[in-house]
């Protein structure tokens, strides 16, 4: 099979890698509009069962990853003077995205993938000659609002964030509450590299006005964010990225959803096909699963008159089921951080508390301070204490859960 991959990013090369080392595509080509080492992003984040599945199923390219990784477990939230500490029970991994970027295509190039740098495709007429197309192109992905009828639907969130990173190296992952005259803003940190951070800020639209950060040329954003966030930086700098500090933007989140993944011989992966807000931590997991997901079905895919299409079918099946748990928990954690008004009253442990436990559906529906009593009372008495396991189980049979790869994510 003849394959063409649009999109060079960890979707699409991690895809790439499975087809070749599975002998699916004898020919495979990924093409991506940016320049080589472009280094674009900051951290991406996932879980212990993630880089058990990533060692099943290429053992080198894993192996790589888990020798680049940044650990860490500890976590804390910073809001009135007070940090409240957790401790999420697992290492949790980290990697700075474009040198997972370069560890796949490595891989790719390794096993006969042709990755090719600074190559533009918007229409499938462009790949006349693949038997099989992948658009892994992002969020506005262009392959796909040109290669057929998906269903795509794209909602834009009301508040801003700004993905950026620091030379500050933190060892946990860490929230700053800090209070404005136009309302409250927040960062979330946690290492990628030795020496490199994530530095996501994020705030209410209103206040992201207030500020002036609506008018305010990126530079200046980064100073002024500097400024507010000194004792969290503690003398090191803001970077909208490594080889570019000024390139960056605010942003308003867009969740993507597709009733279809694909259409003839195009198939969507990764934030072409779906987003979770990124307060989730969960966007990099997924588009790793759907590479595996679709390499997986077209390597089982039974000859016939329409075998791709099946495999295809398959598919979109698959992983429209496994990931509507993430989706849902992603929704009410988003769905918190818009209404954080509602919490800011609490005190620092019950605040911590809430904002951990916010993918519950229960958060939203009743009074904070009721849902904190409620599920402090859960861990202090003994008897229901004792029905939480059970009460967890009963979940997972219902709607089966995938695991979280960051708590306060």
């Amino acid at each position: 099979m003849k394959i063409a991959c649009v999109g060079a990013g960890p979707a699409g090369l991690y895809f790439a890698v499975l087809a070749k080392r599975r002998g699916i595509a004898g020919e495979l080509t990924v093409y991506e509009r940016n320049p080589e080492h472009s280094g674009y992003g900051w951290g991406v984040t996932f879980g212990p069962e993630l880089l058990q599945e990533l060692h099943r199923n290429d053992p080198e390219s894993a192996r790589a990853i888990d020798d680049a990784a940044f650990r860490w477990r500890d976590q804390f939230v910073d809001i009135r003077g007070e940090r409240v500490t957790y401790d999420g029970g697992v290492d949790v991994y980290n990697l700075n995205r474009p040198r997972l970027v370069e560890i796949l295509a490595a891989r790719a190039r390794q096993l006969g993938v042709r990755v090719t740098y600074g190559e533009e495709v918007t229409s499938p007429g462009q790949l006349p000659d693949a038997d099989l197309i992948v658009a892994a192109d992002g969020v506005s992905s262009r392959l796909r609002e040109a290669a057929g009828n998906f269903g795509t639907e794209i909602t834009q969130s009301q508040d801003r964030y700004i993905w950026l990173g620091t030379d500050k190296p933190f060892r946990a992952f860490a929230y700053h509450f800090l209070p404005t005259d136009h309302g409250w803003i927040w960062a979330s940190t946690y290492g990628v590299e030795a020496g490199l951070s994530t530095f996501v800020v994020h705030c209410a639209e209103r206040t992201w006005a207030g500020l002036g950060f609506d008018t305010m040329p990126i530079p200046d954003c980064l100073g002024v964010l500097g400024d507010m966030f000194k004792d969290v930086l503690e003398g090191h700098r803001l970077m909208g990225q490594i080889d570019d500090p000024a390139n960056a933007r605010w942003q308003n989140f867009r969740t993507v959803t597709n009733e279809r993944w694909h259409d003839g011989n195009v198939v969507l992966a990764g934030d072409a096909a779906h987003t979770t807000h990124f307060s989730s931590g969960l966007g990099s997991t997924l588009a790793l699963e759907d590479a595996i997901a679709l390499a997986g079905n077209l390597g089982n895919r039974t000859e016939g008159t329409d075998d791709l299409g099946a495999a295809l079918a398959a598919y979109e099946r698959q992983r429209q089921a496994e990931i509507a748990h993430g989706q849902k928990q992603a929704r009410f954690s988003a769905r918190w951080f818009s209404e954080i008004d509602r919490y800011l009253e609490l005190e620092p442990r019950q605040f911590a508390t809430l904002l951990h436990s916010r993918r519950s559906a229960l958060v939203p529906a009743l009074p904070p301070r009721l849902y904190y009593q409620l599920h402090k009372a859960s861990r202090q008495t003994p008897v229901l204490r004792q029905l939480r396991p059970a009460a967890k189980a009963i979940k997972r049979h219902l709607s089966p859960a995938r695991p979280e790869t960051a708590s306060p994510r």
